[in-house]
């Protein structure tokens, strides 16, 4: 899924590309948009989270099923240099992963088709704040790269839940941070900016919640489980 989405927008990225270098329409749309100290918008985008494992023990791996998810915020922008500009994008995106376990994680043990598998829902409300370094506009057109640091709150987290996978309760941490790093394009429209981006996202801790009991089947042979993911987004400002 995710190399399906980042081809669609390398395509997409691309033709409007194409149409922009190679055009001759010279009408500039939004002439002092790029001007203005403070900007704002709101995005709408899909997002797919996968979850990256280290492991305790040569093992086989656990599976991820990913699943298509929605995300919505808003966008404050502060220009700081000509191609240099601060950004605040506070948004709420919605995911779903399942993770399925290999028969040998119950060497000995009894256990049903319902233990190979957890599901993880996660909502997080993510506060990313990113530098965005543009090039130099052409026409209508104007590409650039992200990259910043991002926090977020995972609402769906049953982190203090006392029950753990031995009740069926996969449990997740509420508080997340993360690296994230993109690119995308402006698209200065007669009335509006639009904006559409591909970023990655990357975990910098720990996001699972260990069994009690240390030899738990679901957790004993994971050192570390951390969020990644992929969003498209577009950006209306």
């Amino acid at each position: 899924m995710k190399k399906h989405l980042v081809l669609f927008a390398f395509i997409l990225l691309s033709q409007v590309a194409s149409a922009q270098l190679f055009s001759k329409e010279k009408i500039r749309n939004l002439e002092n948009e790029d001007k203005r100290l403070l900007s704002y918008g709101f995005f709408l985008g899909y997002n797919s989270y996968d979850f990256n494992f280290d492991y305790n023990f040569d093992q086989a791996d656990i599976l991820v099923g990913k699943t298509g998810g929605f995300s919505v915020g808003l966008v404050g922008n502060i220009r700081i240099l000509e191609y240099m500009d601060l950004r605040f994008e506070p948004g709420l995106y919605i995911t779903t992963r399942n993770l399925m376990y290999n028969e040998s994680y119950f060497n000995g043990l009894t256990y049903t088709d319902t233990d190979l598998e957890r599901e993880v829902k996660s909502t997080y409300v993510h506060f990313p704040l990113l530098m965005k370094f543009s090039t130099k506009r052409i026409n209508n057109f104007k590409p650039f790269v992200v990259a910043g640091l991002s926090t977020a709150i995972n609402l769906s987290s049953n982190e203090n839940n006392p029950d753990d996978n031995s009740s069926g309760q996969f449990r997740t941490k509420k508080n997340m941070f993360f690296y994230e790093i993109g690119f995308g394009v402006d698209l200065y429209l007669h009335y509006f900016k639009f904006t559409p981006s591909i970023r990655g996202v990357f975990a910098l801790n720990d996001e699972i919640i260990q069994d009690k009991d240390p030899n738990s089947p679901w957790t004993n042979n994971v050192n570390s489980m951390k969020t990644r993911g992929v969003f498209l987004n577009f950006t209306f400002q």
